[in-house]
């Protein structure tokens, strides 16, 4: 639990003050909120840190006193584990038929959450998720709910971010390769980056998805060798990150590699490369320089870096609870009408580059974009667009 001195910073930063010894004289409901990630099998990293942003946002609720509008209620977290799209549905399902949840939080992986989304919408539950896929808010569904950009978004600023730091050391590109998971997610931002690479008149000379989880990335690597290409956009999870960029430096191919987020901007990435992490550039959601106190408190407590996934579970959990406390219900229909109608500015939605959550009439936050994030030192740091960045992108750090 957080010290009483790091309560207050939190509440703060949530617009609410703590209240000592003012509980109410009744014995408030406790609201359950469902949080659902991957927290075994190989996106465990992800999910584990984005139940830990999750977690924060309700201690800091609680000891601010909790639910304002419903006499002090406190949160709880009912912590599912999805490791697999396969199981995703029946955990779901489960979840709202033995416990009454207000809402859902996860999952980090978009092909998971479509499979979750599926039911939450059948039993009308909302469900407030960071996963890219542009499918989870284009489906016409009225209970789901994305704070972040959708893939395509990303894979747009991936490449045009990239084009726009060469511009700047005085570089232009001519010919491209993305490479890229087989899955929802990596489809979704493939197709981004193709369609801007479209309207920058660029050559895709690699254009190759592969299966999730490959063990030998020297095939994918030699096709990118003797392509021709100037930069590489590699979309891809924790493994198959490490496998790519590793290949890519120890044969001496040193064209700059723009990650689609997700394994290029966590620790075990910087842990599992060493020096040849340096300098790669990605995008993100969201980044710890945006909001350096909160950043610091998850350091102090987890000793490692927030990573942008722990961010944006941390906003999509904020806004979920927000929207308990404008609804002054539990029930799911009045929180999902509360969510859409939902605008706010405050606490971890700061960590997301433009600061706020609005949703649209499709139930997208349509007020952020994606932040382009370096590995320079021991942690990424933000360095595109100008708004947002601390610090300068450094361009062909690879020798």
């Amino acid at each position: 639990m957080a010290s009483y001195g790091v309560r207050q910073l939190l509440a703060c930063f949530f617009g609410i003050f703590v209240f000592l010894g003012n509980a109410p004289a009744f014995a408030a409901e406790e609201i359950a909120i469902g949080v659902l990630q991957p927290l075994s099998g190989p996106n465990a990293k992800f999910g584990v840190s984005s139940l830990r942003g999750s977690e924060m946002v309700v201690e800091a609720v609680n000891a601010a006193g909790g639910i304002k509008s419903l006499g002090g209620a406190k949160v709880k977290i009912i912590s599912v584990d999805v490791p697999t799209p396969n199981t995703a549905a029946a955990a779901t399902q489960r979840l709202v038929s033995k416990n009454k949840v207000s809402g859902i939080v996860g999952v980090f992986v978009s092909s998971t959450t479509l499979a979750v989304s599926e039911v939450t919408e059948r039993v009308g539950v909302p469900i407030v998720t960071f996963a890219f896929a542009d499918q989870i808010t284009e489906r016409g569904y009225k209970y789901s709910f994305q704070v972040t950009p959708k893939g395509t978004i990303f894979g747009n600023a991936q490449l045009e971010y990239a084009l726009d730091i060469a511009k700047q050391y005085g570089e232009s590109v001519k010919k491209i390769a993305i490479l890229y998971e087989d899955t929802a997610y990596g489809t979704s931002q493939a197709k981004g980056i193709r369609v801007a690479a479209g309207k920058n008149n660029l050559e895709i000379v690699v254009d190759e998805a592969y299966p999730l989880g490959i063990t030998d990335a020297a095939p994918l690597v030699n096709k990118l060798r003797a392509s021709g290409a100037e930069i590489v956009f590699p979309v891809s999870y924790l493994n198959d990150s490490l496998l790519i960029i590793r290949t890519m430096r120890q044969q001496g191919l040193t064209i700059p590699a723009i990650g689609g987020a997700a394994g290029y901007i966590i620790p075990d990435f910087k842990k599992g490369l060493g020096e040849l992490a340096d300098g790669t550039l990605s995008v993100a959601s969201a980044a710890a320089d945006q909001i350096p106190e909160i950043a610091l408190e998850y350091k102090k407590k987890y000793g490692s870096f927030m990573t942008h996934e722990a961010i944006s579970h941390a906003v999509a959990t904020d806004a979920l609870i927000k929207a308990v406390e404008k609804a002054a219900s539990s029930d799911p229909a009045k929180v999902r009408d509360a969510l859409a109608g939902l605008e706010t500015c405050e606490g971890f939605a700061r960590g997301i580059p433009g600061g706020c959550v609005k949703f649209d009439a499709n139930g997208y936050n349509s007020v952020t974009f994606p932040l382009m994030v370096q590995w320079q030192g021991d942690e990424p740091v933000s360095v595109y667009p100008k708004s947002v960045a601390k610090a300068k992108a450094i361009w062909r750090t690879q020798k």
